[in-house]
């Protein structure tokens, strides 16, 4: 026979998981008279390698009045050789900062991609908060000469900060004699502290 027919014949069996299986491929060659023979080839197919994720954003340093990006989870994707369609898990946790040190704190964002075979990969952004930044004292009494019977009790100043909404106010007053006992000059001091130690 010239023109012996072949056929090819494929079994799958499944393997422990959706990408992991065994492929076995039988040839048959048949003559004109009936005559066969067949030849096999056994395929493996494994899994092993881990998804790539992408897009991942980068570490964060940021203040306590800054806005961060509530956009971030949906823009994490992954790839993969064999799944088409990688899951893609979110875990969001947080540390407090110094204790007592007002809206301090670091996020850690972790991003893990898992395919069809449990093979997976992790990536994750950090986000430090911090406060740097010392309070603003306002409307401080002007400098002022006046009578000795005229002198008042001092009239605190208005205090304010990004991350604490109850920083500490305290006076230093400090009093100069002058040429006489009721000729002196007063220094009124105020000094803000937020929870964080700015001054």
């Amino acid at each position: 026979d010239n023109d012996v027919e072949i056929t090819v014949e494929d079994a799958r069996a499944n393997g422990d998981c959706e990408d992991s299986y065994v492929l076995t491929r039988t040839w048959t060659a048949a003559d004109d008279c009936g005559n066969t023979s067949t030849g096999v080839q056994v395929i493996t197919v494994i899994d092993t390698q881990e998804p790539v994720l992408a897009n991942v954003p980068g570490d964060i340093v940021a203040g306590c009045d800054e806005t961060i990006d509530a956009g971030f989870a949906n823009q994490v994707t992954a790839t993969d050789n064999c799944d088409d369609n990688v899951e893609v898990t979110f875990e969001e946790t947080s540390d407090a900062g110094t204790e007592g040190c007002a809206g301090t704190v670091t996020i850690t964002r972790t991003w893990t991609a898992t395919d069809n075979c449990g093979n997976s990969t992790s990536a994750s952004q950090t986000i430090s908060i911090t406060d740097d930044t010392a309070p603003v004292i306002s409307n401080v009494p002007a400098d002022a000469t006046i009578e000795c019977d005229a002198v008042a009790d001092a009239v605190a100043p208005t205090v304010t900060d990004d991350c604490d909404a109850t920083p500490a106010l305290a006076l230093d007053e400090q009093r100069v004699n002058g040429d006489c006992e009721d000729s002196y000059t007063l220094v009124r001091t105020w000094t803000a502290t937020d929870a964080c130690g700015n001054s």
